[in-house]
């Protein structure tokens, strides 16, 4: 039975009916038509010489295939105190996961392996967060009660991760309005993942237990531009306190997505902000998607309750050569099963995201819970490209008796794995019925996402029976406050009166450059514009093209920027005017160590007075008028200059050579 219908020409009316459009052509009355509400987590690593509940060194990484021993564990769900079973720990279960830790020595200790109970919360950490947490005007907490944080997926190997609240409602300001605070926490980080593949994944311990901040919002971000900016805000604020770690992984973002009649949704892992917009956007219509679906499953199916798959085995070697992936699927022995759907037709080609249909909702959960590795089906719409083969969805039909109106799936899987296959896509299809499930969802750069799990509900967090609470004292909190920085928008109005460009303040908060300008500007009398712009235009560009055209040198995260007040220093020291530091700044970029004298040197420097520079200007003035084309009037000055630079730069101030370079021309 031949499709009525063209799966591509479905996918773009279903695109069409879900009103997407690329981001950017997207105005902000759509996404009000939506409902769309966003909320950020936002993880930022404390700098800190040890651990949070430990005293192992922080920050310390090793590579993934060095370490000194290896421990392995699985998952097994226990009934809770209600007589109930968490559904993120069936959901692991199901995967049947060999969870397996690679520990260093240096870094790992059996707290982390849960043979030892935690020690005493780590002071220095605590007073960083406290410190974060009054910069957004957050109620300080008078105790720090611990609780456990369930984390099923085994990041964690106790199953949990210890933390702690200390700040209540806050509040930061965006251009257009402000953004609520619900808390900051201080808590462990888990585990670095090394690999994901099959019924095995692998992490490396270092990270482990590493402290971290993380600050909460309400969802009041109403637009996807709304959600970076706040993202930037708090990042910006993070990296205020001069006492967070920076490079990659050491913040990560969470965006918390809902539109209306759907639910909250969580995307995990951000590892970029510019990222997030885009996953908003498409999260938002994905959103969309699934209750167009579910709306029309309603109409279609009488009774939901009622809707069940069938399915048949089918025989690898009778279906030998027509495609490819049931080919290797023999070859690796593997069982071939075919599933109805029924009433489903026009389903699994619908939209969902850029490039994806309900169909990849379905292949995701295989490739998570039942671990079978993508591409991991076939099935009866395919909207990319590559057409349906018919003659194979004709025999799966009748293998099925299927209706007119179902749609089918192949899929291959070992023995063990054929039983979860089975449910999870009846279950992901019966959840079609109810339009958008709580889920988790992993970030991709392309601005999609892919299903990770299953949400954790609401009671995950109960007290850490191994942790007493801990007062924090008027006391300790005055005297962070009294040593606050400045806030970010008190630094955004700064750079605006020093004349700082708009484009330039990003670069200075990210790296919280804003100190290190003050002190240059008081200790030797430099303009802040002219500082603030020799960072974040040259010293930003240079890192920028190091970083991208090997060998690169240290990435702007290690940068060693104090450096550029030894450079004012010794300008100051050689009595050499400002504007040689944007000569020496490459040299400074590339050898980051290197003495400041070599670097003079470097650049070809050579030591002249006023009047040996001034004594160019007659013999350029007469070669000019010797190769002169031009009739523009002030060409003679700007060629007269060019030439003087090199002798002039570090000399004299450039606007006195400029403008004897424009008398001189004139002469």
């Amino acid at each position: 039975m031949k499709p009525s219908f063209d799966p591509l020409q479905n996918y773009e009316r279903s695109r069409k009916t879900v009103g997407w459009t690329p981001r950017r052509e997207t105005p902000a009355e759509t996404y009000a038509r939506l409902g769309f509400k966003c909320g950020l987590e936002i993880h930022q690593q404390l700098q800190t010489v040890q651990k949070l509940f430990c005293h192992c060194p922080a920050g310390r990484y090793h590579r993934h295939d060095d370490f000194d021993a290896e421990i392995i564990r699985h998952m097994r769900p226990t009934l809770s105190e209600l007589g109930e079973y968490d559904g993120t720990a069936l959901m692991e279960f199901k995967t049947r996961k060999t969870v397996v830790y690679r520990i260093k020595n240096e870094t790992t200790c059996t707290y982390e392996i849960d043979d030892t109970p935690p020690f005493r919360i780590n002071r220095q950490a605590m007073e960083i967060a406290i410190e974060a947490a009054l910069l957004l005007k957050c109620n300080i907490v008078g105790e720090l009660h611990i609780t456990r944080k369930q984390y099923l997926d085994g990041s964690i190997p106790t199953g949990f991760q210890r933390t702690g609240i200390l700040g209540i409602e806050g509040e930061i300001p965006l251009s257009r309005k402000k953004v609520r605070v619900i808390q900051l926490s201080v808590e462990e980080d888990a585990c670095r993942e090394v690999s994901d593949a099959g019924h095995v994944r692998v992490y490396s311990t270092d990270r482990l237990g590493m402290p971290l901040m993380e600050m909460v919002t309400y969802p009041d971000m109403l637009t996807p531009g709304e959600a970076a900016e706040a993202a930037h805000y708090l990042r910006f604020l993070a990296r205020s306190t001069g006492k967070v770690r920076t490079g990659i992984g050491a913040a990560r973002e969470d965006v918390n997505v809902s539109v209306s009649g759907g639910t909250r949704v969580e995307i995990k892992g951000v590892a970029h902000i510019a990222w997030i917009p885009e996953l908003v956007h498409n999260e938002a219509f994905r959103q969309k998607a699934l209750l167009e679906i579910r709306d029309e499953l309603q109409r279609r199916v009488a009774d939901p309750g009622g809707w069940k798959t069938a399915h048949a085995e089918l025989d690898p070697a009778a279906l030998d050569g027509r495609h490819p992936l049931l080919q290797e699927a023999r070859r690796n022995k593997l069982r071939l099963l075919a599933v109805n759907l029924p009433a489903f037709q026009g389903l699994l080609s619908f939209f969902t995201q850029p490039g994806q249909s309900f169909a990849d909702e379905i292949a995701g959960r295989l490739k998570v819970i039942a671990c079978l590795e993508r591409p991991n089906l076939l099935h009866s719409e395919p909207a990319g490209p590559e057409a349906a083969d018919e003659a194979l969805f004709a025999d799966v039909r009748r293998a099925l008796k299927a209706g007119e109106g179902d749609a089918q799936i192949v899929f291959w899987a070992a023995d063990d794995d054929v039983k979860t296959a089975l449910e999870t896509i009846a279950e992901r299809c019966r959840l079609a019925f109810q339009g958008v499930p709580n889920e988790t969802r992993k970030s991709v750069a392309d601005g999609t996402t892919v299903f990770e799990r299953v949400l954790p509900g609401p009671d995950r967090m109960y007290p850490d029976t191994d942790s007493a609470p801990i007062p924090i004292e008027e006391e300790l909190i005055e005297r962070v406050r009294a040593s606050l920085p400045q806030g970010v928008d008190r630094r955004f109005a700064q750079f605006r009166e020093w004349g700082v460009p708009a484009g330039a303040c990003a670069f200075l908060l990210k790296h919280n450059l804003a100190p290190l300008i003050e002190a240059i500007a008081a200790d030797f009398a430099a303009e802040p514009r002219f500082v603030a712009t020799l960072l974040a235009h040259d010293l930003k560009h240079l890192l920028g093209r190091r970083r991208s055209s090997p060998p690169a040198p240290a990435a702007e995260a290690d940068f060693p920027f104090a450096r550029l007040h030894e450079l004012f220093a010794f300008l100051q020291q050689e009595k050499l005017e400002r504007e040689i530091a944007r000569v020496m700044l490459p040299v400074l970029v590339e050898h980051p160590n290197m003495d400041l004298q070599s670097v003079l040197a470097t650049v070809g420097f050579s030591r002249r007075t006023r009047k040996e520079v001034l004594a160019l200007l007659p013999p350029l003035r007469t070669k000019y008028r010797h190769i002169a084309t031009s009739r523009d009037p002030g060409a003679p000055g700007r060629w007269i200059a060019g030439q003087l630079r090199q002798a002039a730069l570090g000399n004299l101030p450039m606007r006195e050579v400029a403008a004897a370079a424009v008398a001189g021309g004139e002469a």
